[in-house]
């Protein structure tokens, strides 16, 4: 028997579209996530899982992608986990895979405690930040899943006990994360402050990192959104409270863990994929993002934009006028899905996306 098929091919039904760069991309993705497990199949140790994130986790991966990994280490801290890192960098390196960016947030061991502790005030700094929701968006385990997923649920269930709205509001016609949005609300707004810290500081690549910004990087805070959404839009078969409308942690926990499964298209496709919206939104959405996708992948544009200057005469340049392109009609297409179309989004979004 066949497989159900995915959101994607479901929405290429609906619009009648393919997205070929998507599915090499998605194609490249599975390829390497092998190759990876082949080749640090023994780099692993007890408490320890090897996790990627970015386009690799995404299932975007290009041939020009970097390969931003963690160490993500949920134990007793170990002389042997420095080695560990190192040994890694290496076996990566000598199979010429592109090295993670500049910032320290990749490439390196992340512990579990300050991930699942320190979540807001003065302790959680931007990297923490980053760390935690990224490995919630976007994240992937290579060979051994157990400490992946173990933090993965813990900070979620952290996410839903410190919640009380959700737990203890007899209002439950908007079941909504709101400690969790408020997070990924709070990573999103800071992505787009350090995106100008960051065109300080190495003027270098600004082309690049601002079309990611619009388009890879917003998908992420989409993808966000809609899985704290998820209750309302899919939940519908899930029995989500008890008898007095009081949420049972236990299913939110499981809900939302299934929903982090699926890649930020994925989450997307779903939403498009709902009666309301209609099959010119996804071909919009889906469309511009599979051109993006094609713009990474060949090499001269990508290295065009890695060196264009940051100058007067940046608009005038036709590569960056045709992804700024891309950008405006990945925002319309957003624009049409949770302000126009559908009723629920529209609510949720007012709701608990502006104030």
């Amino acid at each position: 028997m066949r497989e159900t098929s995915s959101p994607i091919e479901q929405l290429q039904t609906k619009t009648g579209r393919e997205w070929p760069n998507l599915a090499r991309a998605r194609q490249r993705s599975n390829e390497t996530h092998t190759r990876l497990g082949e080749l640090l199949r023994d780099q692993d140790p007890s408490d320890t899982s090897i996790v990627v994130f970015g386009s690799l986790a995404r299932g975007e991966y290009t041939s020009g992608s970097d390969l931003d990994w963690t160490l993500l280490i949920d134990g007793q801290a170990d002389e042997a986990h420095y080695a560990q890192v190192q040994a890694i960098s290496r076996i990566l390196q000598e199979n010429t895979y592109q090295e993670p960016g500049p910032t320290g947030v990749f490439g390196n061991f992340a512990f579990s405690h300050p991930i699942l502790h320190q979540i807001g005030g003065q302790d959680d700094t931007n990297k923490n930040t980053t760390q935690r929701i990224l490995l919630l968006l976007e994240s992937l385990a290579i060979g051994k899943q157990d400490a992946h997923e173990r933090v993965l649920r813990l900070v979620l269930s952290r996410y839903i006990d410190d919640d009380r709205g959700i737990r203890f509001s007899g209002n439950k016609k908007f079941l909504v994360p709101q400690v969790l949005l408020n997070d990924i609300v709070r990573y999103w707004r800071t992505v787009t402050v350090d995106f100008v810290s960051k065109q300080r500081e190495r003027a270098n690549g600004w082309a690049l990192r601002n079309a990611k910004l619009r388009m890879s990087r917003k998908l992420i805070f989409v993808s966000g959104l809609l899985t704290c959404f998820s209750f309302v839009l899919f939940g519908q078969d899930e029995q989500l409270t008890d008898m007095q409308g009081r949420a049972l942690p236990p299913a939110l926990l499981r809900v939302l863990r299934a929903r982090l499964r699926r890649t930020p298209l994925e989450n997307l496709a779903e939403a498009l994929l709902r009666p309301a919206v209609t099959a010119e939104t996804g071909r919009i959405l889906f469309d511009a993002y599979d051109k993006f996708l094609g713009v990474l992948e060949d090499k001269e544009k990508r290295t065009q934009l890695k060196r264009l200057p940051l100058d007067d005469n940046l608009g005038k340049d036709p590569l960056f006028r045709e992804v700024m392109q891309l950008g405006r009609s990945f925002q319309e297409g957003l624009d049409r899905l949770f302000f126009k179309e559908d009723e629920i989004l529209f609510q949720l979004i007012k709701a608990h996306g502006v104030f």
